[in-house]
């Protein structure tokens, strides 16, 4: 039962915390309800600032669920097609094999043949990065790794692209399209994009015993990871939220306020495979069925950095998991994953 559910993972939490390898929030909804909701751990080790469940973390990733909703938006509405090449709404990108050959159904299912730009932002001055045109500047002198459509390549890159299609098709700079077409009528008070000179209240930092280069040995104490993530979030991810605001998220998108029933799952349905049968990406959307149980959402990772949203479309739960510690998150939301299983 729920109640039992709710008991195990106070147990479950209580030890992990004990044993330093939480740090974060938990919420569990069933039918956009929560059942269960803590959070652990510090904001802040240097100001021994407690964690609340209204505390913001980093999404890593996450974003991109964000950037596919608002480009099915824009196809909603009648300004794009799935199907329209990048040179279309982008005729003086630089790259004319990606203008002429990769469609936005390429780039929102990872199968744009595109690299990743994550390795160069980290060799540029990635603290003068601010902006996705900056962002895109990274990209657009590498050449495909293979013919668009042909294979599944998990990348970064094609989610900038279509940031700035977002930006040439509706207006509007990214963050502000963001702002107001999907935080506002979600009522995602709490989220936005990251910048790291910028004092957001309530922001956990993040903390990592990942390595700064592959030379050094990894460190036996907790650092900041304030040299390990972009200056600025952006379209393929970055942003800040809450425990809270994910679970808006998923209200409003399966309720119509930010697409319609029919656009909501055309952006979540699987449309490639992603490891497997049952691993399948949908439009910047996972889809995962496993013994007939399926889950959308996405997750995210960085070093300090670690966040998981799954939605159990047909079960009718929501896991919210955030954290400011590496992969915590996700150690939690599969430990909730098997409790809703057993269930």
């Amino acid at each position: 039962s729920d109640d039992d559910i709710v008991a195990y993972l106070e147990e479950y939490l209580a030890d992990l915390v004990a044993d330093d390898k939480f740090s974060g929030a938990v919420l569990l909804a069933r039918d956009g309800k929560p059942i269960f909701a803590q959070a652990h751990g510090l904001a802040s080790k240097r100001w021994n600032v407690p964690n609340k469940i209204d505390t913001k973390f980093n999404l890593g990733s996450m974003n991109k669920m964000f950037t596919g909703v608002a480009v099915a938006q824009l196809v909603e509405q009648g300004k794009l097609s799935f199907d329209d090449l990048v040179g279309k709404y982008l005729p003086d990108c630089p790259n004319r094999e990606i203008a002429e050959n990769v469609t936005i159904h390429h780039l929102l299912t990872h199968t744009s043949g595109m690299q990743d730009y994550w390795e160069e932002l980290f060799d540029a001055h990635w603290w003068e990065i601010k902006t996705v045109d900056q962002l895109a500047a990274l990209i657009y002198d590498d050449s495909l790794l293979c013919e668009p459509g042909a294979e599944f390549h998990y990348s970064n890159s094609g989610p900038v692209v279509l940031g700035q299609i977002i930006e040439k098709v509706s207006g509007q700079d990214y963050y502000e399209y963001i702002r107001e077409h999907i935080c506002e009528p979600a009522g995602m008070i709490n989220t936005d994009c990251y910048e790291v000179d910028t004092p957001t209240p309530n922001l956990a930092i993040g903390y990592t015993r990942e390595s700064y280069t592959e030379e050094e040995p990894r460190p036996d104490h907790w650092r900041n990871n304030l040299f390990m993530h972009a200056s600025k979030g952006g379209p393929a991810g970055g942003g800040y939220s809450t425990v809270e605001d994910l679970l808006r998220f998923d209200v409003a998108l399966h309720s119509g306020k930010l697409l319609s029933k029919e656009f909501a799952d055309i952006v979540t349905t699987g449309k490639v495979q992603m490891g497997g049968p049952e691993m399948m990406y949908g439009y910047l959307f996972g889809d995962e069925t496993a013994d007939g149980i399926r889950v959308v959402g996405h997750n995210g990772g960085a070093p300090g950095i670690n966040a998981e949203l799954n939605m159990y479309v047909d079960l009718g739960y929501t896991v919210a998991v955030m954290s400011n510690y590496d992969m915590a998150a996700s150690t939690v939301a599969h430990k909730i994953d098997e409790l809703l299983r057993q269930r």
